[in-house]
């Protein structure tokens, strides 16, 4: 038998190759199915600590901060969320490539795809710092959190429909085009409830009527399913693409 060196064929082979659409539906299903287990339980086994107010008032649904508040819902919540930052970050880095790419020697459009790669950091560790620290634990410090992730969320998906608008000035294919509107529509989808939500919670506050913040949760579970299904474009935007981890070619070493 011949011996062959070791690295001088196999060594050049991927040793991970995962296609971007299944890293995609992946990284939105771990917070989605982490979330709905959430509310489930939360409804069946802690109803009425999950629907409880300061206003002590009938409500029907759970606000996210209380069904991932309790026990065992917060290690469900942790774990999906803890599994699908990484990817997240990934995304975030692959999203940033593309645009630059897409936008050579363009000042603007170089410096919004930076400000869309900084907010799309911003909303993950916005995530990540509401996720681990319960409202029940350190309420300001949950809150803050909340605050980073929303805002950064909503100018992250401004920022990206304002990018594509610009790529769609030149050229877009079939897909990209069908992105480009699903981002603008789940956009703005996501801040109408967005406002809705923030009415109904303050309604909520100032008036303590029955059954209004379950009004509330209603908008916020649209609210975050919107984000996710926007993060899900990147089915579209990275069909052909494949993430791996590979031996780099010899003139490209450090």
């Amino acid at each position: 038998m011949q011996q062959v060196p070791y690295g001088s064929v196999d060594r050049d082979k991927p040793l991970i190759r995962v296609p971007f659409t299944r890293l995609a539906v992946i990284t939105v299903c771990l917070p989605l199915l982490g979330l709905i287990a959430c509310i489930v339980l939360a409804l069946l086994y802690h109803y009425n600590d999950a629907t409880y107010t300061h206003c002590q008032v009938p409500n029907y649904l759970p606000s996210i901060s209380a069904a991932i508040s309790l026990t065992p819902e917060r290690y469900i919540w942790r774990f999906s969320i803890g599994l699908h930052s990484a990817p997240r970050f990934l995304v975030a880095a692959a999203y940033l490539s593309f645009y630059r790419g897409r936008f050579t020697r363009r000042l603007t459009e170089q410096l919004l795809s930076g400000l869309t790669f900084l907010l799309a950091l911003s909303e993950n560790v916005g995530l990540l710092l509401l996720t681990y620290v319960s409202s029940t634990e350190t309420y300001n410090l949950h809150k803050s959190g909340f605050i980073v992730f929303i805002g950064s969320s909503l100018f992250h998906m401004l920022c990206t429909c304002k990018l594509w608008s610009m790529i769609a000035n030149y050229s877009l294919s079939a897909e990209e085009m069908m992105s480009y509107r699903l981002k603008r529509r789940l956009f703005l989808f996501n801040g109408c409830f967005f406002l809705l939500a923030l009415y109904f919670y303050r309604r909520h506050n100032k008036y303590c009527e029955a059954g209004i913040y379950s009004f509330f949760a209603g908008c916020e579970y649209l609210v975050v399913l919107s984000n996710m299904a926007f993060h899900m474009t990147a089915y579209l935007d990275f069909g052909g693409k494949e993430v791996m981890v590979a031996t780099p070619p010899e003139g490209k070493r450090f």
